[in-house]
C-alpha cells in the first residue's frame, strides 16, 4: 500500500512533469538572477534574448553594490542640472531632443516625480532593496567560492571639487546617516591616506563604507556557466514577436524561432521592456539611458571605487586594470557610440588624478549599454496588471548590477507564492497604467 507522503511525492512529481516551462523575457543580470532563484527552487526556466549574451548592459557598468544610493534619478536637482548639461555634448546628462511621443510622454513623467515629496516616498524601498541585494550578494560569495568575482568591500568615495558639490553630499551624507547608512565626511589629508599612490584633486569626498564592487563581465560569465550546468535552458538571438493570451493568462510566446509555451511569464528585457509590455497590453514607461565605460591599465594605481560627482564618472579599480565609466544620455533603444560622450568621461580622467597615465580608447574599446530608467528612477517589480502569469523586474536604472540579486529573489518568490523578502509596494508595475 502507498503511504500519504509517497503519493503526495508521486503527485507533486507528476505535476513537475505536465508543467510548462517558466520563461524569462531578456538574459541580462535581472533575468540571470531571476533564473538562478527559480532554479534553486526546482522550477524549470528557459531565458529569452534577442542577442547572443556575449555583450549587454550588465557586462561592462562600473560594478558598484550601492546601499548608499537611495535618492533615485528623477530628485529635484536633476530638472535644472539637466536644462544646463543638455548644452554640452560632453555633459553627464543628456536628453537628445526629437519628435518623439514616448520621449515626451517619459519626460513628462520624470518631471512630474522629480519633486521631494516622490523622493521621501522612494528612499526606503529603495534602501531595502539595496541592502537585501547585499547581503544576498555576500551569501552569494560564500556559496560560489569559486566564481572570481573581484568583489570588494571597500566602500564608494564620492569626490568633489566645487563648493557647491560639496554642499550636496555633505547634505546627502547626513540624510543617509538618518536612514541607517554610513557616511564618512572626508578632508584631502584623509583622501591622501585612502589613496596613497597619486594625487586626487578634490576639496574633500564622502566615503559610504557599506557599498562594494566588482567585476560585471566575470559575474555575469559565472552566472550564465553555473545555470547552463544546472539546466536552466537558453534560447539566444531569438526575437518576440508576440503573446497568445487568453483572458488574463499568457499561454506561449510567439517567436521568430516559434512558439514556446509557458506557465508563467517574467518580463526583464531591459530597454526594452516597455515594448514587450505594449505587445501584453499595459504601460510600461521606460527610456534607454545610454552609458559608456573603458577600461585603462591602473597606472599609478588607483585604489578605491570613486565617483567623480561633478561629471558623474565612476571609477571602479580592479588591482592591475580600471574601468571608467559614465554619461546618462535618454537615447531609446539606439546604440550608436557618441565619441563626444566618451570624451567627457577621459577628459575628467586627469582633471581629478593629474598623475594618472590615461589613454583615449580605440572604438572597439569602448563598451556601451543603455541603462532601463523608468520615469521616476524606480524600478518595476511584481505582477504585471491585468494578468495572472507575468511578473517584471525591468527599470532598474543605473543599478542594475546593484538591485539584480534582491530583484531575482523578490520575483521568484512571487512565482511559488510566497510572501516577499521586502515590502514592493512602491515597485509596483502598474503604476503608470
Amino acid at each position: 500500500m502507498v503511504s500519504r507522503l509517497n503519493f503526495l511525492s508521486l503527485g507533486s512529481l507528476f505535476l513537475l512533469l505536465i508543467m510548462k516551462p517558466t520563461l524569462i523575457i531578456g538574459g541580462g543580470i535581472v533575468g540571470l538572477f531571476s533564473a538562478y532563484f527559480l532554479n534553486k527552487e526546482g522550477i524549470e526556466v528557459t531565458v529569452i534574448d534577442r542577442t547572443d549574451l556575449r555583450e549587454n548592459c550588465s557586462t561592462g557598468n562600473a560594478g558598484m553594490i550601492v546601499p548608499s544610493h537611495i535618492i533615485p534619478l528623477a530628485a529635484p536637482g536633476m530638472i535644472s542640472k539637466g536644462i544646463s548639461w543638455m548644452f554640452s555634448s560632453k555633459s553627464p546628462f543628456y536628453i537628445h531632443p526629437r519628435l518623439d511621443m514616448k520621449l515626451a510622454k517619459w519626460c513628462f513623467l520624470f518631471f512630474r516625480a522629480a519633486n521631494e515629496t516622490q523622493v521621501k516616498k522612494a528612499i526606503p524601498f529603495l534602501k531595502n532593496l539595496s541592502l537585501l541585494s547585499k547581503a544576498l550578494y555576500l551569501d552569494f560569495k560564500v556559496e560560489h567560492p569559486e566564481a572570481a568575482l573581484a568583489l570588494q568591500e571597500k566602500g564608494l568615495m564620492m569626490a568633489y571639487q566645487t563648493e557647491s558639490v560639496e554642499k550636496e553630499e555633505i547634505e546627502f551624507a547626513h540624510l543617509a546617516r538618518k536612514y541607517g547608512l554610513e557616511a564618512d565626511i572626508l578632508s584631502p589629508a584623509d583622501i591622501r591616506k585612502v589613496e596613497p599612490n597619486l594625487e586626487l584633486k578634490a576639496r574633500g569626498a564622502v566615503l559610504f563604507p557599506g557599498d562594494a564592487h566588482l567585476d560585471p563581465g566575470a559575474l555575469y560569465g559565472f552566472l550564465k556557466k553555473h545555470l547552463a550546468e544546472k539546466g536552466v535552458k537558453f534560447l539566444t538571438n531569438s526575437q518576440v514577436l508576440d503573446f497568445e493570451k487568453s483572458n488574463s493568462k499568457v499561454q506561449a510566446v510567439i517567436t521568430d524561432q516559434g512558439k514556446i509555451e509557458t506557465d508563467k511569464i517574467l518580463l526583464c528585457g531591459g530597454s526594452w521592456s516597455g515594448e514587450l509590455a505594449e505587445m501584453l497590453g499595459f504601460s510600461l514607461p521606460m527610456m534607454g539611458g545610454k552609458g559608456y565605460s573603458f577600461l585603462q591599465e591602473n597606472n599609478p594605481e588607483i585604489k578605491q571605487a570613486t565617483i567623480l560627482t561633478e561629471q558623474k564618472v565612476a571609477v571602479s579599480p580592479y588591482g592591475g586594470t580600471i574601468r571608467f565609466g559614465g554619461t546618462m544620455e535618454i537615447a531609446g533603444t539606439d546604440q550608436t557610440i557618441n565619441k563626444n560622450r566618451v570624451k567627457g568621461i577621459f577628459e575628467s580622467i586627469n582633471r581629478y588624478y593629474p598623475d594618472f597615465k590615461a589613454k583615449f580608447p580605440e572604438e572597439s574599446k569602448i563598451w556601451k549599454g543603455l541603462r532601463p530608467c523608468s520615469p521616476d528612477g524606480l524600478p518595476y517589480i511584481g505582477f504585471a496588471p491585468g494578468h495572472e502569469n507575468v511578473l517584471v523586474g525591468s527599470g532598474h536604472s543605473m543599478m542594475g548590477i546593484s538591485l539584480a540579486p534582491a530583484t531575482g529573489k523578490i520575483l521568484a518568490e512571487l512565482h511559488l507564492q510566497k510572501d516577499t523578502s521586502i515590502e514592493i509596494q512602491g515597485f509596483e508595475v502598474g503604476r503608470y497604467s
